[in-house]
């Protein structure tokens, strides 16, 4: 039999149309694995966060990311003057080198009225510029005429913001300039209360355990946002703001009808033990705050006691014994 180039023609083209069909099928197998290459890439590269190296977490601003409802968010006012430039720059070390709990975020503030002098405006911006972490209240400096008042009922206003959580802060406290506070213990008090209606501090007189016999010393005691929003609401403080800001703040949770939720938390606040008095004792591991830190003596002690510095990483840049 003799093949002409026709039928020789057809041979070829059989063979030809299954090998282009097996190089169509070849690309398209191939162009589903790279498709799904990239789409894993991306969705990789998403969960990398992406960071400016222009943003600085503040000294006193401590939080740890937490999901759902556990998240403990507390505002620490610390009650002070303009002029303390040291003692600032000093609690800025104690409370900054302290651990947070996860789910956690502690803010301390340092809280004073409007500035009068020239170098208090110099010195205090640059402090804000540096740790943005001070708040000037609207007022005339005072300690017993109404400063207390014009902290809790200024925060509903100054927190605001339509995009931060609701309500910005569970707790606010206010704490003076002379006490200690261990953070993590205070956290650790805190977990098991209630988040509305609560007042919570130590409790006088000194040698009284009822949180509702009469009002938290001023040394530090701590309230739920939902009454500052009443401070700020409310006609009680207004016609008494005058007095003890300690006792004041009593006379207004009493009337108010307010603090319904109450926590000593005596003895785990106290006075420093020295001289004895009987609102004070020994130093104890369980301790919450230390109050009347009136000298850098008193200060050490209490420092020492609790190893605050136990942490220090090792460094062939310094020796300390």
């Amino acid at each position: 039999m003799r093949y002409t180039p026709r039928s020789q023609g057809r041979k070829l083209i059989i063979p030809s149309f299954f090998f282009i069909i097996a190089l169509c099928v070849l690309a398209f197998i191939n162009e589903i694995r790279f498709g799904s290459l990239l789409s894993f890439g991306r969705c990789a590269l998403s969960n990398v966060p992406m960071t400016n190296g222009s943003s600085e977490t503040p000294l006193l601003s401590s939080s740890s990311s937490s999901s759902g409802g556990d998240e403990i968010r507390i505002l620490v006012g610390i009650l002070t003057l303009p002029d303390q430039y040291p003692r600032r720059h000093f609690l800025r070390m104690i409370y900054g080198t302290q651990a947070i709990p996860n789910g956690v975020k502690i803010d301390v503030k340092f809280v004073f009225c409007n500035l009068t002098k020239e170098d208090q405006k110099v010195l205090v911006a640059l402090e804000i510029m540096r740790y943005d972490d001070i708040i000037i209240l609207n007022c005339n400096e005072n300690m017993n005429k109404g400063k207390t008042y014009t902290y809790f009922s200024s925060l509903p206003d100054l927190f605001n913001e339509t995009d931060s959580p609701n309500p910005p802060y569970h707790y606010i406290m206010k704490a003076d300039d002379d006490i200690y506070i261990r953070l993590e213990n205070l956290v650790a008090s805190l977990k098991p209360l209630p988040r509305e209606d609560l007042y919570y501090g130590y409790v006088i007189p000194c040698q009284s355990m009822d949180p509702f016999v009469h009002y938290m010393s001023g040394m530090g005691y701590l309230v739920s946002w939902d009454i500052a929003v009443w401070l700020k609401d409310s006609d009680i403080p207004k016609k008494h703001l005058e007095g003890p800001e300690d006792k004041v703040f009593g006379d207004w949770m009493k009337e108010g009808k307010r603090g319904k939720n109450r926590f000593n938390a005596k003895w785990s606040m106290y006075n420093f033990p020295e001289p004895p008095t009987k609102c004070t004792h020994e130093l104890w591991p369980d301790t919450i705050a230390v109050h009347l830190l009136k000298n850098q003596e008193k200060w050490i002690r209490i420092l020492n006691y609790f190893n605050v510095t136990s942490n220090l990483k090792p460094s062939k840049l310094y020796h300390i014994p």
